[in-house]
């Protein structure tokens, strides 16, 4: 799960060893190697080549793996189990009562999601990476960044950009160096079926990393870390080698409830429950079609993704800068002027986007979310900063699709509305 303040997904990431399989199908090698090897519940295979040997199965293995991880540029590895059953309930419930809006493939897999090994046939052992996201510059200002980002959202004719998606898009950095971190792994076990994950497919991605130590869950669902806040990407590979878990930690959010509270749409609606369906991520990042009219004006201008739950966050002051300059921000897409990002063609868009998650949801949704963050500036701004903003949605008004055009058209009511006109 890319832990971040969106429900971002990609093509699954799948990734298997086919040269060490000899050519077969991913999952026939884990199925062959633990075929009758059943030991216990959950549905727990155990590859009894490895749980012989100490020194594949011992603490001092995975200390080793952490050792490469941090070289990759992952903050910390945990081993999981694959018995999730405590979850399925949660999960199931979750999905009945149409929380997950229209994520359909969240519902499409059923409960596989708390199955690991029903997933991925033969998986024994979950490795859960953690890997910081924040960028150079928003950790320049240690203790004092969440205030400079919650700033922004006062500069109501600025496009506010989630701040995991400033920089290159973590599908394709966290998915290469999960794979090299499999290949390491391999290189010391020998032959090893491995699947790796990143913010994709049917994983419960931040139920793994809390059961392998990775941190707890926080109200806001996101995962917690005492050393890094939540300002964090969470990966895993599915692996058929038995190793030692990684202790829980204990949860440290006692009484404090500001996610809840500071949520512009009241989308965490109790204490670890959030409906998809208000969170203003999965508004200008999942949904497909038009913004709810009674939610437009509480998105402000916040233009792809929304962050508020983590910014107010306490435990956010210690989150750490990335390690990687990968995710530091990109020109163009920080502290920029709502009609100058309007303005951008198509071309102009996917030329801007290029290796950046943002490009994903395409340009019309781009100019969706643009033109309901225009109609909330037009409310707030004086008559001389109105104008290059109605100008802007004047000249799509004509021209644009369907979709864009009744958000346009929305956005310029609001100008009249507040003018009486």
């Amino acid at each position: 799960m890319a832990h971040k303040g969106g429900f971002a997904r990609a093509q699954v990431a799948l990734q298997f060893d086919q040269r060490a399989a000899g050519g077969r199908a991913p999952g026939q090698r884990l199925r062959e190697r633990c075929r009758g090897r059943f030991v216990g519940p959950g549905n727990v295979f155990y590859n009894q080549r490895v749980s012989a040997s100490n020194s594949l199965s011992s603490h001092q293995f995975v200390s080793q793996i952490q050792t490469w991880a941090r070289e990759l540029g992952f903050s910390q590895i945990g081993i999981a189990g694959v018995d999730l059953s405590s979850a399925e309930p949660g999960l199931s419930a979750w999905v009945a009562a149409g929380f997950h809006g229209d994520m359909h493939y969240m519902a499409a897999h059923g409960l596989k999601r708390a199955r690991p090994a029903e997933l991925i046939p033969g998986t024994v052992s979950v490795i859960t990476a953690r890997m910081d996201y924040l960028p150079a510059s928003t950790a320049a200002a240690p203790g004092e960044w969440q205030a400079m980002e919650f700033s922004r959202l006062e500069r109501p004719d600025e496009g506010i950009v989630s701040v995991y998606a400033r920089g290159r898009d973590y599908h394709k950095i966290l998915r290469s160096r999960l794979q090299k971190l499999s290949e390491r792994i391999s290189e010391h076990v020998g032959e090893m079926g491995h699947r790796a994950f990143t913010d994709s497919a049917p994983v419960l991605e931040a139920e793994l990393a809390a059961r392998s130590g990775q941190g707890w869950r926080g109200k806001h669902t996101l995962l917690l870390n005492r050393e890094a806040g939540s300002m964090f990407f969470l990966g895993e590979i599915y692996v058929d080698i038995a190793l030692p878990p990684s202790e829980p930690v204990t949860p440290h959010c006692g009484t404090c409830q500001s996610c809840i509270d500071v949520c512009p749409t009241r989308a965490i609606i109790a204490p670890h429950k959030l409906d998809a369906r208000r969170c203003i991520s999965y508004l200008t990042i999942e949904h497909a079609g038009a913004i709810p009219l009674e939610l437009r004006p509480l998105i402000g201008n916040r233009i792809y993704g929304c962050d508020d739950c983590q910014l107010i966050c306490p435990w956010n002051k210690f989150a750490q800068r990335s390690a990687l300059p990968d995710f530091d921000e990109r020109q163009g897409l920080t502290g920029q002027q709502l009609a100058t990002l309007f303005a951008w063609t198509e071309d102009e868009f996917l030329r801007f986007t290029e290796g950046s998650p943002i490009r994903r949801i395409g340009h019309e949704r781009w100019l969706r979310n643009i033109a309901v963050a225009m109609g909330n500036a037009l409310r707030v701004l004086d008559e001389a900063h109105s104008l290059p903003v109605r100008a802007a949605l004047q000249a799509r008004a004509a021209g644009s699709g369907e979709l864009v055009a009744e958000h346009v058209n929305w956005a310029l009511g609001q100008f009249d509305d507040k003018n009486g006109l």
